[in-house]
């Protein structure tokens, strides 16, 4: 996944959301549904991330420096993960508040009509948004599932719009059943039901996110095809016998550190070591650009295996 993509999603998103935060408060003051409040603050939400996420993409920038020599990179990391427990967390328990009030003081809604136009604007909207992020997954994502990719993604920007387009799409559904319920009923329950179920959905999201980022500020590896590809860049070199072990670390989303331990042979000298480890490391840089800090340390090769790895973590 390339980073414009993910800030080209971010920005479209961001777009669509502000003009529905705007539209769904009208709809509120003209209503006075808990679920459209709900939604309100869902959307100012889902802008705030989009803000947050922008900006950490323009602070990861940074060159590196004698603090952090291996860059910024992970403050994209960083940034995700504090629109992942702030916002989204402080969203869905408002949400939740708010339900828990209408659903003990319920109050019918008011002009309806008002919330069912402002609803379907939105899921227009939220749609295109949604689309847009797909499509530029979809150029990374390959043929695993929705869920594989969101699991597997170390670029955090697009599984962040993801969740939250798809989260807001339902949101909408639920605001809708919510008012639409509590009009033809006559109980205002109803509503704060909906907003009940709109604060569940952000926390869950909040949860799964929050999760999925740990792992990314932790440090992770590349991705299994990727560091295969490292292994056929490494095996195309005559100096190379063989891989004893290698380990990966990305130190942003687009930047990767490898560490790897060649055995060559006993006989070669300074000068032909040196041939053989930068050749590899051209090798290694054409196969993946995205490896930017490459270690090689070469040895002298005792087997033929490379040494297990230690278990990859299940999603």
């Amino acid at each position: 996944m390339s980073t414009k993509g993910g800030t080209r999603a971010v920005i479209a998103a961001m777009a669509a959301n502000f003009g529905i935060a705007v539209t769904k408060f009208l709809a509120f003051f003209a209503t006075g549904s808990s679920s459209m409040l709900s939604e309100a603050i869902h959307s100012v939400a889902d802008t705030g991330n989009q803000i947050l996420l922008l900006i950490g993409g323009r602070r990861a920038s940074r060159v590196p420096d004698a603090d952090h020599p291996f860059g910024y990179g992970r403050t994209r990391f960083v940034y995700s993960f504090i629109v992942a427990i702030i916002i989204f967390l402080l969203g869905g328990l408002f949400s939740l508040y708010e339900g828990w009030h209408k659903f003990h003081h319920p109050e019918v809604p008011d002009r309806v009509w008002v919330a069912y136009a402002v609803l379907g604007v939105s899921i227009v909207l939220e749609a295109f948004s949604f689309r847009t992020a797909i499509r530029e997954a979809n150029h990374s994502r390959g043929s695993r599932s929705l869920f594989r990719y969101l699991h597997d993604a170390r670029q955090p920007e697009l599984p962040v719009v993801l969740l939250e387009d798809m989260g807001a799409l339902v949101g909408l559904v639920f605001a809708f059943v919510g008012v639409a319920a509590a009009a033809m009923t006559g109980d205002g329950r109803w509503d704060g039901m909906g907003a009940v179920a709109i604060g569940t959905l952000l926390v869950v999201i909040a949860v799964f996110l929050a999760y999925e980022l740990s792992s990314m500020l932790v440090g992770e590896s590349a991705l299994p095809e990727v560091e295969a590809r490292i292994r056929e860049a490494l095996a195309g070199e005559a100096g190379v016998g063989s891989v004893i072990h290698m380990r990966t670390l990305h130190t942003g989303p687009d930047e990767l550190l490898v560490g790897v331990k060649i055995g060559v042979k006993p006989e070669y000298q300074a000068g032909e070591l040196t041939a053989v480890i930068n050749s590899a490391e051209r090798r290694i840089r054409q196969a993946v650009p995205a490896a930017r800090w490459i270690y090689i340390e070469p040895d002298i090769a005792t087997a033929p295996s490379e040494v297990a790895p230690a278990p990859r973590r299940e999603p």
